[in-house]
């Protein structure tokens, strides 16, 4: 963790936004969207680990100590969370330390937190569901504000093939699943998809981009192996964790993202596809559902889960069909999804927040 010193000023930040998982995750990538475009609204302080085109992080004791005095023409800073740990250290610092602070809580888990995380959650000063299902499993929601995509940093290539052919991978085009891999991820059936499709497919390449804890080591050496007996080692490729700052250029390179976790809050793989141009088939959980509906791709139901080959060796199969997909797809991530949405819907939570602590 960072451990630079906030230089202290006569009035504190107006927001300070937590980041205090040295991993960059899902949660680390919705924040670093809306706080690239918060750090031009008002003072603010990234307080933990970097953030990509975030400002430079601080530690949260460097952070307490800048919000010993409230922000100027605020009666209070505004800590923005989204983790347990990130939780606890505001809630420390407006109950312990009794710091000029309100604390405002993103949640996108669309099941029961178990009993710690609950407590905490009933402590937030106001709470931001990324969903309406969200929003019926915490309290304090003073609004249901989308994740959004930066349709800047992700937008479609000029030349797709030669998107693919930069980043060094064999064939002359490419599917991906993006993210952990874990069951809970659905790797194990993107692998088997792309066992049963990639024969229909020539010149495909499937991609599995994201990396296996500890715990799901021998997971991960299942499925290289099961492809290893499928004869397809060199056309399903495990490339690891995909660096945040390559992952706009990872995904102009894409034809299709499949995926088909078992669970998600949320998602924002098959978001960062469409601003590329890149449509995803999915399973129905997260928000994918909404995604689908906008125009950025086709969600399937967990009975229904053994027609992706189909549609993949289909939309694939059909440069006409996927060129109309792709841009539906860019066109749904920038009217329905844009990042800028979301900054609106969270600023205004912060505004609400300060217009009713203001003295009478």
């Amino acid at each position: 963790m960072q451990g630079a010193s906030f230089p202290m000023a006569r009035a504190g930040p107006e927001l300070v936004v937590t980041n205090l998982n040295p991993r960059f995750t899902g949660v680390s990538a919705t924040a670093a969207n809306v706080v690239r475009r918060q750090a031009a609204l008002r003072p603010l302080v990234l307080a933990g680990y970097p953030l990509p085109g975030g400002p430079e992080p601080v530690s949260v004791r460097a952070a307490r100590q800048a919000c010993r005095v409230p922000p100027e023409g605020r009666p209070f800073a505004i800590w923005h969370v989204r983790r347990n740990p990130e939780m606890r250290a505001a809630i420390w610092a407006r109950d312990v330390l009794r710091l000029p602070i309100r604390i405002v809580f993103t949640s996108a888990a669309r099941r029961r937190h178990s009993a710690y995380p609950r407590w905490l959650i009933s402590r937030m000063d106001a709470v931001i569901a990324t969903t309406e299902d969200a929003a019926r499993y915490v309290p304090h929601v003073r609004a249901v504000v989308p994740h959004g995509v930066d349709t800047e940093r992700f937008s479609p290539p000029s030349d797709r093939e030669g998107a693919w052919r930069a980043l060094g991978l064999p064939g002359r085009a490419g599917i991906a699943t993006i993210g952990r891999i874990r069951p809970e991820k659905g790797t194990d059936r993107f692998v088997e998809a792309m066992i049963e499709t990639l024969p229909r497919l020539p010149g495909f390449t499937a991609v599995v981009a994201g990396r296996a804890g500890p715990e799901h080591a021998a997971f991960e050496r299942r499925l290289r192996q099961r492809v290893a007996e499928a004869g397809l080692a060199d056309r399903i490729v495990f490339t690891g964790e995909i660096p945040a700052e390559r992952m706009p250029d990872f995904m102009k390179g894409l034809s299709l993202l499949v995926a088909l976790p078992r669970y998600e809050g949320y998602g924002m793989t098959p978001l960062e596809a469409m601003a590329s141009g890149v449509p995803f088939i999915g399973s129905d959980t997260g928000n994918f559902a909404a995604f689908a509906s906008a125009g950025g791709g086709e969600v399937l139901s967990e009975s229904a889960l053994d027609r992706v080959p189909s549609l993949v060796a289909g939309l694939l199969g059909d440069p006409a069909r996927l060129h109309a997909a792709s841009e539906r797809a860019r066109a749904a991530a920038v009217e329905r999804f844009s990042v800028v949405r979301e900054v609106e819907g969270i600023e205004a939570v912060y505004r609400e927040l300060w217009d009713r602590g203001r003295p009478a």
